[in-house]
């Protein structure tokens, strides 16, 4: 049998078939608009995700017998706000997860209604990302498309009513919302009323492996797959990459080291951090996690390479970084050019390089920024430390991964082993194991990580190298409330 895994990402979906035996038979990508109206704003038409999933279908299925194609799963890009009216027609472009306009919305759930408030009901607080501020938003600035509202859903919960019909979202991707009650995986009566929104206004919520449909007959055939293909509920991206990686259970953990870095810790219980420094969402496997999330990692890397050295040769710069360079660099750099989520959750924060001298050569900067990315990584395992939680070793994966220099850093930065595994193909294929666990070929998801998920080599720690960046860590960490008052001052 066939799986179809989807990944739907912010600027394009990528599509995988796999095999029941967790071979990729095929990958095919479709990029989509973005739409920036105004400064800040970010938004897409969910219409071109649809026409993309479905050519990018048709093509990933040229030379195969798509009646062997038993379950589709999806991975999406979190927190979009997905509006359908009482005809099940798109009411406005989705606002997506990168979209800023809700800094006043924003601002009165944290304030008004209070962290601890919303901790309490969510087990999370307001950011400008999540999707009920985007709601109030829509309420008091488009409230006629506001009353229009029939169906509330996630990006990747629009394909999967446009495959089957059936308004659904899991509760990884729901977590993200800030709507939630995530500890008992229930929408909150409270938040729901905040926003001025009905709970059957709601999609029904699912575990990311179980069916939510099959495919309706006329998508079936014009995709040339069965109309018994089931379509398990999904997940929100990063749940998703995590199950792709065998990040499930007690314990594991996976770092992606992509755009944008997060640190992703899954439990087979509930918890929060007192200062909800960190995410605490659902997990794809049916547990929970916990989040770190920051909103420059390997993007940091790309604006130093191509914006201010005007170079694509990201090999070549690396190469110039001495190995006994590391561990005692002397400029530091804050990676927070677009602000900051986890864990400092500062819209002020700007990149600083500081620690520059007349010897200061471009290695230096180069490896100040590769440095400054991994110290603010380890900033979120501070925060897992102080629950209790001992993480022993991460998976490791995203673009930055391919770079054995930073690799290296990270590993001595956390004092960490990371494990690469042999298929890297992220949310999409977390989605297809999702669907083969909606299909029966396996019977939970921890069974079909231990099955298809490999681990191909380990970047280990040097003990000498870890208790030098341990002390530049100490020298790191002081930089940010340092600078905290005037980057507040400057915007």
């Amino acid at each position: 049998m066939l799986y179809i895994g989807i990944d739907l990402g912010t600027s394009a979906v990528k599509l995988l078939l796999m095999d029941e035996a967790g071979q990729i038979k095929n990958v095919v990508s479709r990029a989509y608009p973005l739409e920036f109206p105004k400064p800040g704003w970010s938004q897409q038409k969910p219409e071109d995700w649809k026409e993309a999933v479905f050519s990018g279908i048709r093509e990933l299925l040229t030379g195969f017998d798509g009646s062997q194609v038993a379950g589709i799963g999806a991975g999406g890009q979190m927190h979009g706000l997905v509006v359908l009216d009482e005809n099940d027609q798109v009411i406005r472009p989705a606002i997506l997860w990168n979209d800023g306009r809700t800094a006043e919305q924003v601002a009165y759930l944290n304030g008004e209604i209070g962290m601890k408030e919303l901790s309490r009901l969510t087990a999370n607080i307001a950011f400008a990302g999540f999707t009920a501020p985007k709601l109030l938003w829509m309420r008091e600035n488009e409230p006629e498309n506001f009353a229009r509202i029939r169906k509330i859903m996630l990006p990747k919960d629009y394909i999967n009513y446009i495959l089957t019909g059936v308004h659904s979202t899991d509760y990884s991707d729901a977590s993200g919302m800030l709507l939630l009650d995530v500890e008992h995986k229930c929408w909150s009566a409270e938040m729901l009323s905040v926003c001025g929104v009905r709970e059957d206004q709601m999609p029904r919520l699912y575990e990311s492996y179980e069916t939510v449909g099959t495919v309706r007959p006329e998508v079936a055939k014009a995709l040339g797959i069965p109309d018994s293909c089931r379509v398990c509920a999904g997940a929100g991206d990063n749940a998703a990459a995590a199950v792709g990686t065998g990040v499930v259970g007690r314990g594991g953990c996976n770092i992606s080291l992509g755009t944008s870095g997060t640190v992703f810790i899954s439990s087979d219980t509930f918890r929060v951090d007192e200062n909800n420094a960190l995410h605490a969402f659902a997990h794809a496997d049916g547990g929970y996690h916990l989040m770190g999330c920051m909103l420059c990692a390997a993007s940091c890397n790309k604006w130093l390479m191509e914006d201010i050295y005007h170079t694509d040769r990201y090999s070549e710069e690396q190469a110039a970084i001495a190995g006994d360079k590391l561990g005692e660099n002397h400029v530091f750099f804050l990676p927070y050019l677009m602000g900051e989520r986890s864990p400092i959750n500062d819209t002020n924060a700007r990149g600083t390089f500081i620690g520059l001298t007349m010897d200061t050569s471009r290695a230096d900067m180069t490896q100040a920024v590769l440095e400054g990315v991994a110290f603010a990584i380890r900033d979120s395992f501070e925060v897992v430390k102080k629950l209790g939680i001992d993480v022993k070793a991460s998976k490791l994966c995203g673009g930055g991964a391919k770079s054995p220099l930073w690799k290296r850093i990270l590993a001595n930065v956390l004092n960490m082993d990371l494990e690469l595994v042999a298929s890297e193909q992220g949310p999409g294929m977390g989605g297809a194991m999702l669907a083969m666990v909606a299909c029966g070929e396996y019977k939970t998801v921890a069974d079909a990580c231990g099955a298809l998920v490999h681990v191909v080599d380990t970047v280990h720690t040097d003990p000498i190298l870890a208790a030098k960046y341990e002390e530049k860590y100490q020298q790191f960490r002081k930089i940010y409330p340092a600078c905290k008052a005037l980057f507040a001052e400057l915007a």
